[in-house]
């Protein structure tokens, strides 16, 4: 009897060992913030204390890109691993998160793991019956139904699309943006928060919106560590996107500038303050060192009232480091966005590579770190990191990354590997040539000077489109 309780001991020990090892996930993204909009790569305004830190600790990706250059099909490759094009998400508000796609949260369900998503979902509408946001509740056209409880999160917090990113169920002045022609300023915005199938959140939203949404964030991650469960979190901001309002207190710490710019500042300050937040309550639940936490954005930022890499003032008032054009362009501004991992139990100290790296990525580099065999995961567009995370020795991808994005009648593309870029503009009619490594401003086209790369580099972006059929 006693050897019986001995084993039964061993077998408990065991399991809650192999719980322990098991790394907490928390993927944070912003929503149309540019490269260069915090004060660790260089911006001459912005108060980011808590990313600078994340940055000062961290893993800092200097080349890390959005699968494509707006937000909802960069959404859906961060959870599928896989280019939005395979799955018919070929722009914002176009094409839904199909049912049959696996997803981060439903391989990591199967692990043991708690799931919540939080903010801005985007991948299909989350109600069939009340008008909601963008395309929600159209009696007409439910076929985009897809929320995030139908694709593995066991909590939500989830919007269909853009809210104020102060007060966000309010309208507010049209200074801000995204402001309909028929709303007026203090009426219902539009988009609802949604818990789960037909719940809709009503209390608690006032004031600034990423402070709304972390007021959910911690209280699950308190369960989670309360019923030992490793907990994957997907945060996903609304911040900096229109409309774009920040609170008095934010406001104050811009004094001096413009308003359109202490606006698009204070929001994001007030984002990087709810980070703060939420790291220290890691550390309070002693689950910081084990916890790894990711960092980016959809797209490079926005063009307010523009297309594809056009700028025309507002409130959007995002960098992109120097990097050409902006959210909607495959230039390097729409689709070169921050990058950072913080995770203290594998990475010790503060490191910064060149690799280039992109959120399809997200996908096979946690499973890998889990040990979970993608042999039967087909199609996947992205790689493993976790060489790169494990060692400062690994400075090529040596597979390109693929881009491509349809707005309107514009059908952009490119190929990017570890030295060239290969752009088109025209459906690949023609095509320009960049060396990124020299030349990341994309200031000089050099396919004249190597017509070899070109050719070779076109038929690898034939071949990658053509795969997108079978």
């Amino acid at each position: 009897m006693r050897s019986f309780w001995l084993l039964l001991l061993l077998i408990c020990y065991s399991c809650s060992s192999s719980r322990e090892q098991l790394p907490n996930i928390i993927m944070l993204m912003a929503d149309d913030m540019g490269w260069g909009d915090a004060a660790y790569n260089g911006h001459p305004h912005m108060k980011t204390p808590q990313l600078d830190q994340m940055a000062a600790e961290g893993l800092v990706f200097q080349r890390f890109y959005a699968a494509a250059p707006v937000c909802s099909p960069t959404r859906g490759s961060v959870l599928t691993g896989r280019h939005p094009f395979r799955y018919g998400i070929y722009y914002a508000n176009v094409g839904s998160l199909p049912k049959d796609e696996i997803t981060l949260a439903e391989m990591l369900k199967g692990k043991g793991y708690v799931t919540g998503h939080f903010g801005k979902w985007h991948l299909g509408t989350l109600s069939r019956i009340v008008r909601d946001s963008n395309r929600g509740g159209r009696v007409q056209d439910t076929s985009h139904y897809s929320p995030p409880w139908q694709h593995g999160f066991h909590v939500c917090f989830s919007t269909e699309a853009k809210v104020p990113t102060w007060n966000p169920m309010i309208t507010p002045d049209r200074e801000a943006g995204g402001v309909g022609p028929g709303s007026a300023e203090g009426d219902f915005y539009g988009t609802y928060y949604w818990t789960g199938e037909g719940c809709l959140e009503t209390r608690s939203l006032e004031g600034d919106d990423s402070r709304v949404i972390m007021d959910r964030v911690v209280p699950f991650i308190r369960n989670a560590v309360r019923h030992d469960r490793p907990f994957l979190a997907v945060v996903w901001f609304h911040t900096p996107h229109s409309p774009v309002v920040a609170g008095e207190e934010y406001l104050d710490k811009y004094t001096g500038l413009g308003d359109n710019y202490r606006h698009y500042y204070g929001t994001i300050t007030a984002m990087d303050e709810q980070i703060g937040r939420l790291r220290k309550e890691l550390e309070d639940l002693q689950i910081a060192r084990n916890t790894m936490i990711w960092f980016t954005s959809d797209n490079g930022p926005a063009a307010t009232g523009g297309g594809p890499g056009d700028f025309k003032g507002g409130r959007q008032q995002g960098e992109t480091g120097g990097f050409r054009e902006r959210k909607g362009s495959l230039y390097e501004g729409g689709i070169r966005v921050p990058g950072i991992l913080v995770w203290p139990e594998k990475i010790a100290e503060h490191r910064e590579t060149d690799f280039p790296a992109v959120t399809t990525d997200y996908f096979p580099t946690i499973l890998d770190l889990l040990d979970i065999s993608l042999e039967n995961h087909p199609g996947l567009d992205g790689i493993s990191l976790r060489e790169v995370i494990e060692s400062d020795s690994i400075h090529l991808r040596n597979r390109p990354i693929g881009f491509q994005s349809a707005y309107r009648n514009t059908f952009m593309t490119a190929w990017s590997d570890d030295r060239f870029k290969l752009v088109s503009k025209d459906d690949r009619e023609s095509y320009e040539l960049y060396d990124i490594l020299v030349d990341p401003y994309e200031e000089k086209d050099i396919s004249a000077e190597f017509p070899e790369v070109v050719r070779a580099m076109a038929l690898e972006l034939d071949a990658w489109l053509s795969s997108f059929d079978q």
